[in-house]
């Protein structure tokens, strides 16, 4: 057999389990197709299916039928049912709001979750009004249904016992018919106001009793196109747009401090960085430009923010949630500062390979160049890192050290940069010449 196989999974426990949108939908075509698969657990393991098990659904449609059903075992050892919806229950269009439970042999019963699924009107059936439908295969809920459908006739044929019969109805209203139109007869062709009504109660008294223009007074206002607009000059008017996207010299709109840039609507804005709620340099005080662009249906915000030269682009989700700033990176950005430190303890510059460092947009400190003649230990500096280029924690790096009287051997060296900026050549494996030089060519994350 095929079917449209839905697998839904329910984990039997006593947590607080609101109702879910399974995200299923059927068509009403699906005919004996619509197959609800359902895996059962209980504390992380499946939810073995005996033969004192049984597992029911209940199911409520849009036009309030309601059927109460025994499922079908599809692996008794995996906790696995499932139910097929009947030709009948498929054509009932619209939000299924439904509940499985579990009942057992001796007496046991209890709910395994509620949740919903959609069934679409299919085109071939838009004509088609299913009927209602009350199908329960427990006894006792069938019962109780029952009488409940019983109370209700009763109080429907009580209601009969008042309701007056066609025949006397029609009487009465032919009577009440010709006693109206011979009294509005007889008023109507009364001229005398024979309800004494006065100019003040029907408000005359408050009408000025002046002249009202003629009829070519009338004619040459109506023919003034200056005072009136063409049909032209109404849809440009209609189309325009009316919402204020800047202030009234076309430039950009202040923000107001302590305001929340994630609440403006659309427009241009700008502000000083720091008196702004949620502005990407929170700290910095500069001015800012923000350009915002929102969705009201979607509820979406886009953010542009520029302060020369940098820029940012942030949004807001659908869900309501601040996906965070996010910075681009130009040309400029790309292009780095080479500073040299001020050796200690001995050491100098070797040759033309400088010991420089630099600091990236993105935050990075590189080192490069070589250093000669200083001292090698633990806590002895060659050099200090200035604040702003310093590691977030301590640094351990390996570099190239002269091979000089250990013949080809490759040597190395064992640098250590600590949170406070100064750097310690801390060993060396060459130890004929450990410190003939010191080369460095490495990165690290600023604080």
């Amino acid at each position: 057999m095929i079917y449209k196989n839905t697998a839904v999974h329910f984990d039997v426990n006593a947590q607080v389990k609101r109702s879910v949108s399974a995200n299923i939908q059927f068509s009403t075509q699906d005919i004996g197709t619509a197959k609800l698969s359902f895996n059962l657990t209980k504390d992380g393991v499946p939810l073995p299916i005996s033969k004192a098990t049984h597992a029911k659904l209940f199911m409520k449609f849009t036009d309030g039928s309601q059927v109460y059903v025994n499922t079908e075992v599809e692996d008794a050892l995996k906790g696995a049912i499932f139910y097929v919806l009947t030709p009948e229950q498929i054509k009932h269009a619209g939000t299924v709001h439904a509940e499985l439970y579990v009942k057992y042999d001796n007496g046991q019963k209890m709910s395994v979750h509620k949740f919903s699924f959609e069934i679409d009107k299919a085109l071939i059936d838009a004509d088609i009004v299913p009927v209602a439908e009350y199908y329960f295969e427990d006894f006792e809920t069938f019962k109780a249904e029952a009488e409940e459908m019983i109370d209700d006739l009763q109080t429907k044929f009580e209601m009969l016992d008042n309701i007056e019969t066609k025949e006397g109805a029609q009487a009465r209203a032919d009577a009440a018919e010709t006693n109206a139109k011979a009294y509005m007869d007889k008023h109507a062709s009364k001229k005398d106001n024979p309800h004494g009504v006065t100019k003040d109660q029907i408000g005359l008294s408050k009408v000025d009793n002046v002249k009202q223009a003629t009829k070519a007074e009338f004619d040459e206002h109506h023919s003034d196109n200056t005072r009136h607009i063409n049909k032209a000059e109404r849809t440009k008017w209609n189309a325009g747009q009316l919402y204020k996207l800047t202030d009234d010299n076309g430039g950009r709109m202040l923000i107001p401090d302590d305001t929340d840039l994630l609440t403006l609507p659309s427009g241009l804005y700008y502000g000083v960085s720091n008196k702004v709620v949620n502005s990407p340099e929170p700290k910095a005080v500069e001015w800012f430009h923000y350009d915002v662009s929102t969705n009201n249906a979607r509820k979406t915000i886009v953010v542009t923010a520029t302060a020369n030269p940098k820029r940012w682009f942030g949004t807001i989700h659908t869900d309501g949630s601040f996906k965070g700033w996010q910075r681009f990176i130009t040309d400029a950005d790309a292009e780095v500062t080479w500073q040299s430190p001020t050796l200690l303890n001995g050491w100098k510059q070797y040759g033309t390979h400088k010991v420089q460092f630099s600091k990236n947009a993105l935050g990075e400190v590189e080192i490069i160049g070589s250093i000669t003649g200083g001292t090698i230990g633990f806590d002895v500096p060659a050099f200090m890192l200035p604040a702003g280029y310093r590691p977030i924690q301590m640094l351990h790096f390996i570099g190239v050290a002269s091979s000089k009287g250990t013949g080809t051997t490759p040597q190395y060296h064992r640098t250590q940069i600590a949170t406070d900026g100064t750097v310690y050549i801390q060993s060396c494996s060459n130890t004929v010449n450990p410190n003939e030089f010191i080369t460095f060519g490495f990165k690290f994350k600023a604080a």
